[in-house]
Formats: C-alpha cells, sequence, structure tokens
C-alpha cells in the first residue's frame, strides 16, 4: 500500500473545489412526517486526488456553521444556537478523509473523521464520480457525488422535544454533497 506522502509524490495533484459549482446539503424529518433541508453555502474543500489510483486519494473540508440556511430565517437562528449548532462556540464543521476504497465503476466508500460540536466520529460516504472535464477558462476539473446518513445524538446534537406524541426532529439526518473539483497548477 503506498502512503499518503508517496502517493502525493507520485501522479497526485492538489485539487480545490469550485466554491460556484458546491452544494452541501442536508435533511431531517420534522414531526416524523415533513422532511427539511438545508445547506451550508460556506465552505473550502481541497484534496490530493490520483485518478489514476483513487485509493491514495485524501481531501478534507471546513464548513462555517453559521451559513447555514433552510430558507425559514427562525429556524436558522435556532440550528445556529445553544439548542443545536452552537455557532458562536463551534464556527465550523470538518471532515478530514482517512480512507478511498473503490466499490465499483466510479463508485468509492470515502471514510474519514467528520467533527461536529466538538465531537468527532467517523463516517463513510458513498462516492459517486461524475466524469472528468477540461475546461479551457479554469482548467481539469472532476464532478463528485457523495451520500451518507449520521445519527445527530452522535455529535452533541442532542436538543429535541415531543408533540402530541411525536419528536420535532429525527435523529437521521441525511448529507448529500455534489461539487466539482479543480486541478490546482
Amino acid at each position: 500500500m503506498t502512503t499518503q506522502n508517496e502517493a502525493q509524490a507520485g501522479t497526485q495533484s492538489r485539487w480545490q473545489f469550485d466554491p460556484y459549482h458546491t452544494q452541501v446539503e442536508f435533511a431531517a424529518k420534522h414531526l416524523g412526517m415533513m422532511t427539511v433541508r438545508g445547506n451550508f453555502p460556506e465552505l473550502t474543500a481541497a484534496g490530493y486526488i490520483d485518478p489514476d489510483h483513487p485509493e491514495a486519494s485524501s481531501v478534507e473540508v471546513t464548513i462555517q456553521t453559521a451559513s447555514l440556511r433552510t430558507h425559514n430565517p427562525q429556524r436558522d437562528n435556532d440550528l445556529r444556537s445553544s439548542n443545536f449548532l452552537e455557532v458562536d462556540k463551534y464556527p465550523t464543521i470538518t471532515f478530514k478523509s482517512t480512507r478511498v476504497e473503490q466499490t465499483g465503476q466510479d463508485r468509492y466508500a470515502l471514510t474519514g473523521d467528520l467533527t461536529i460540536k466538538g465531537n468527532t466520529r467517523p463516517v463513510t460516504l458513498a462516492v459517486v464520480k461524475y466524469g472528468e472535464f477540461n475546461d479551457p477558462m479554469m482548467g481539469h476539473r472532476i464532478g463528485y457525488s457523495a451520500e451518507t446518513q449520521i445519527n445527530r445524538k452522535d455529535f452533541g446534537l442532542t436538543f429535541n422535544m415531543m408533540l402530541d406524541g411525536k419528536w420535532i426532529v429525527s435523529n437521521e439526518v441525511e448529507i448529500f454533497i455534489e461539487g466539482e473539483f479543480v486541478e490546482q497548477k
């Protein structure tokens, strides 16, 4: 197995997410009925990618928690408060990959450490490579999607209330990411 440093000296290149072509979204159930969706528009992501040897690749993501948006300002403020993300105390959510495994044609399992509110847990994202393109303006780019599900309580997001026998917020939170990485020269 190639070490990360050996791989970086090989055919890997440094890549960054194109901020104009990146989406980090989440979804949770409200009262067990409606799905509430939101996103984090302010993030940075970079990594070393070897398209010929994906298992040698790595990625790091930093999300600004205060950028959270759900299309409801009152709910956004509640999610930013001490009830949930505590953005004043924990201004970022981070992910740092630890392993990439190919699971099929253009499909991968990306495992890494996710940190929310100071709680770090391993998570695995199902990744799909959409394709590559040599953009005459921006250079070589690769598009990916990734998704996973977490239990919010594992990350210190424990606040909940019951109304008429139903929990306000589900424990399960779906995470969806789409983005284009651009090769850095």
